[in-house]
């Protein structure tokens, strides 16, 4: 469902509604010192209504709690939900940034006219992330490899049963700060091989970003958990023998000249980190290669010596090596594998742009406050934080 309406029929822009019960400094600082990953939420959310007749519109700030639906909602029936995932990153000079938000606000695009919901606007999807931060900038941490995490999501709204299009939809972005997932430096997972389970189906909702592709991963995630693995990769929905993707990362696959191969399918949701990494390699004159790729082709390489890296990537985590893969009767890889020369180098580069540390050549930062040496990073800021919080559990995911 594409809608006609534009910024100009959009309206004057955001209101902002104060929470009469910002969290008081103390209590702040406490939970920034150690966030974790998902857990703790900022004190405001933005919210733009949308409906078949008025558009978009009511675009607000406003305190972040519970949302009011109908028992009857046409979410709770019918699914009817996609959500993006991007971070605000503080740089040196106490500014904050965030990375692509029109790369996510077009994918947002295209997952709302996979799950017929209406297109927001790019301009008010990067808008409601800048009053948003704006507004709960002091909830944006500074230690090293910390960040907010920002949750934009679309539900439809409307009171009816019976199998259409919502006519009634709700735009949200929620913020979470994130600590850093690696206090020691990326450490290679394991991943499990599910051949009983699939992400998506052919001509399904593999590409959208919907909430009902990572609900058919829980289960084979339990079961990578089972068999001592952090992430589970699933295999293309009709033969069974090329690579997807893992429940929540895309996977990238290096080769002793250097070249990176990554799955490509239909169903496959297209990563916006995979995608960086990949112009990043492509930028040192490497080959890039986006194709199907067997997993007996992975098997061969491992054993021959022509893939010497494996690697999964997503926003969470930003890229993290893969050790091994395991599946009933067989391993690919080793477990006391250590992380990629190639691997860490490309995530070091993309990880030093999005905090500022090095220059931007493809304009990909995109900058929400303007600076504040009351909140400029301090060299000694990051001692002692954040012991890993994701790596043992599935919020590796984008």
């Amino acid at each position: 469902m594409t809608t006609t309406d534009s910024t100009t029929a959009f309206g004057a822009g955001f209101t902002t509604t104060p929470s009469q019960e910002l969290r008081a400094e103390a209590e702040r600082e406490t939970i920034l010192s150690d966030p974790g990953f998902g857990k703790y939420f900022t004190d405001h959310m933005a919210t733009v209504s949308w409906s078949i007749d008025a558009g978009w519109h009511d675009a607000s700030i406003h305190p972040y709690g519970p949302i009011t639906l109908q028992p009857s909602a046409s979410v709770l029936h019918y699914a009817q939900e996609i959500f993006e995932g991007l971070k605000a990153y503080r740089h040196g000079d106490g500014s904050v940034w965030t990375f692509r938000p029109e790369s996510n606000a077009a994918r947002f695009q295209r997952s709302a006219r996979r799950l017929a919901l209406p297109e927001l606007p790019t301009e008010i999807f990067v808008e409601a992330i800048r009053q948003l931060v704006g507004t709960d900038v002091a909830w944006v941490p500074s230690a090293d490899e910390t960040s907010l995490y920002l949750r934009p999501f679309m539900i439809a709204t409307e009171s009816f049963l019976g199998v259409r299009a919502a006519h009634e939809a709700a735009f949200h972005v929620i913020a979470s700060p994130a600590g850093a997932y690696f206090s020691s430096g990326p450490q290679p997972v394991s991943i499990w091989l599910s051949t009983e389970y699939g992400r998506a189906g052919k001509g399904g909702t593999g590409a959208a970003k919907t909430g009902g592709n990572y609900a058919a991963s829980l289960l084979p995630q339990q079961e990578a958990y089972e068999h001592g693995c952090q992430q589970v990769m699933f295999l293309d929905p009709v033969e069974g023998r090329y690579l997807e993707e893992l429940g929540g990362m895309n996977v990238v696959l290096v080769r002793s000249d250097g070249t990176l191969v990554t799955p490509d399918s239909d169903s496959i949701l297209e990563g916006i980190t995979r995608d960086s990494i990949l112009q990043l390699a492509e930028d040192r004159g490497l080959r890039v290669e986006k194709r199907r790729v067997t997993l007996d082709e992975w098997r061969d390489g491992v054993a021959d010596g022509s893939i010497v890296e494996a690697f999964a990537c997503g926003t969470a985590a930003v890229v993290t090596p893969i050790a091994e893969l395991r599946g009933e009767g067989f391993t690919i890889g080793s477990p006391t594998a250590g992380p990629g020369e190639l691997t860490m180098s490309l995530r070091n580069e993309l990880t030093d742009i999005q905090y500022g540390r090095r220059p931007d050549p493809h304009g990909w930062m995109v900058q929400l406050t303007d600076a504040d040496p009351t909140t400029a990073l301090d060299a000694d800021a990051d001692a002692g934080i954040a012991a890993d919080s994701g790596a043992s559990d599935a919020a590796l995911g984008r």
